[in-house]
């Protein structure tokens, strides 16, 4: 296997997130996403979008190596009040230390390679070096792929649903938590 790291992202590197974000949920998430959603991806603007969000600091991305190759990224940073609240609205006694991870992809084609648990690792280490306790993620109930990763990271579901509006199709998430300083479990 070629060398595998994870390395902060640049705003050069925003076409390829881009370019990774559009085609994993087309292949990926087919069967989550309308088809009016992912035909709608424009790559212009996701890059745009990510180049902002490189460049802003509001948000930490991390990139996924294997040799020469950008495989993967994640997205990361202090969990706003409305995404760490309870149902009914009240907060954690630890929200303003939860890191919401709001985004974690990895080529379908790179899958399997420990890209996702390095990620996601890395990404932990560095908010709980800051002071982070917890981390969460909303992830789809009917990805499966997703909800096993988590899992295997030591996150469970606490009970909090949401559903959006996927271009006229209902979505319906979880909302995981767990901690920044996991094992992951090897299968």
């Amino acid at each position: 296997m070629a060398e595998a790291d994870v390395r902060e992202a640049v705003a050069s590197d925003a076409a390829e997130i881009a370019r990774i974000q559009v085609e994993t949920w087309q292949t990926a998430y087919a069967e989550i996403l309308s088809p009016a959603v992912l035909a709608g991806l424009d790559s212009g603007e996701v890059e745009q979008e990510w180049r902002e969000a490189v460049t802003s600091g509001a948000a930490t991305v991390l990139l996924a190596i294997e040799g020469h190759w950008t495989v993967g990224f994640c997205v990361a940073g202090p969990a706003p009040e409305s995404e760490v609240a309870a149902a009914d609205g009240s907060l954690p006694d630890d929200a303003s230390t939860t890191v919401l991870v709001s985004s974690l992809l990895v080529e379908p084609r790179w899958g399997r390679r420990g890209h996702a648990g390095r990620l996601l690792g890395t990404m932990g280490r560095r908010f709980a070096a800051h002071g982070a306790t917890r981390g969460i993620a909303w992830v789809a109930e009917s990805d499966s792929a997703s909800l096993s990763f988590y899992r295997a990271a030591g996150w469970s579901p606490d009970g909090t649903v949401r559903t959006l509006d996927a271009g006229g199709r209902p979505l319906r998430e979880m909302r995981l938590t767990g901690p920044l300083d996991f094992e992951f479990e090897h299968h």
